[in-house]
């Protein structure tokens, strides 16, 4: 008779069995939580990197100019001696300091300018950079040569400085480079006749 339950309690494997069956159960359950832990933290990651894109790219916008109305050219009836354009930052965003270069004569900026705005000139096959140009507050403004929100101020460049006679048929560019921002680029061409004040569309 002992023998018997002695025999019996050996082949009885059920607490065996519920134990192994609690350790699947728990190391599953790691598993999972492990899995989830590093889903989650490169959800969190990729958000992060997401929301530094999409500020980065509004300051970008927020600091780039825009020009409002016309391309204004004059000179005389052989070449455009220079150019003048309004501009506004877009977006009513950040302040752009619109320092003028000092000219060295030759219409281009002076080595010691310190102008952070860079106006180039460009057509087919040449160009120039670092041109001449000044400005004048139009409109609403507080007296300094930051370009504010509300702002606008009137650029004027010296097409002297370009090193190519400006005259009629001609296709040119104009590169307004701010230390932050996309660059404004205007691509204008002259009439067949010149005149001393134009529109040039």
């Amino acid at each position: 008779m002992l023998k018997r339950l002695v025999k019996t309690m050996r082949r009885d494997e059920r607490g065996i069995t519920g134990l192994e069956t609690a350790i699947i159960l728990i190391a599953f359950v790691v598993v999972a939580s492990v899995f989830a832990y590093t889903v989650l933290s490169a959800g969190i990651f990729s958000s992060q990197k997401g929301q530094e894109a999409v500020y980065s790219g509004l300051q970008q916008a927020r600091s780039t100019l825009e020009m409002k109305g016309q391309l204004i050219a004059q000179g005389n009836i052989t070449a455009v001696g220079n150019v003048t354009f309004c501009v506004a930052s877009a977006l009513e965003g950040e302040s752009i300091d619109l320092t003028p270069p000092t000219d060295d004569g030759n219409g281009r900026a002076a080595v010691n300018s310190s102008n952070v705005v860079v106006i180039s000139y460009s057509s087919a096959g040449f160009r120039t950079d670092d041109l001449a140009w000044s400005y004048v507050a139009m409109g609403q403004s507080n007296g300094d040569a930051v370009l504010d929100r509300g702002e606008m101020f009137e650029i004027t460049v010296n097409l002297l400085g370009a090193g190519e006679v400006v005259d009629t048929y001609h296709t040119f560019n104009i590169e307004v480079k701010p230390p932050v921002g996309s660059i404004l680029v205007i691509e204008r061409t002259t009439p067949a006749a010149l005149s001393s004040v134009m529109i040039l569309n």
